[in-house]
């Protein structure tokens, strides 16, 4: 029969639910702060090419610059959201939850 074993990390203070994560919810924990990560730096991608293309005031070259990263940054939010709704999409299909997934570890052996 296969168990699985806590990670302990040693983490005093506030933190200190992060010593009984196993590690099927240090991996769901890695993939959600990814996901966050990459829509939020998307985000402000975004932002940062809204200002450029303000800055520019008409500017052929510096709108054309703005007008790319806004492009870019647009294209990463479309990609991080397709992914979180490929993952829901296949949960649906498949009835196997992803983002709670569970893997046994046999660490007896």
């Amino acid at each position: 029969m296969a168990t699985s074993q806590n990670i302990d990390l040693g983490v005093p203070g506030q933190f200190a639910n992060v010593v009984n994560y196993t590690p099927t919810g240090f991996v769901q924990s890695a993939i959600n702060i990814l996901l966050v990560a990459a829509g939020l730096v998307a985000f402000f991608w975004l932002l940062i090419g809204g200002v450029q293309w303000i800055m520019a005031g008409g500017d052929k070259e510096g709108t054309e610059k703005a007008r790319k990263r806004i492009t870019a940054a647009l294209i990463g939010l479309a990609i991080v959201f397709s992914v979180f709704a490929l993952v829901k999409i296949l949960e649906q299909v498949f009835g196997v939850s992803l983002m709670n997934f569970q893997l046994n570890v046999d660490l007896t052996t």
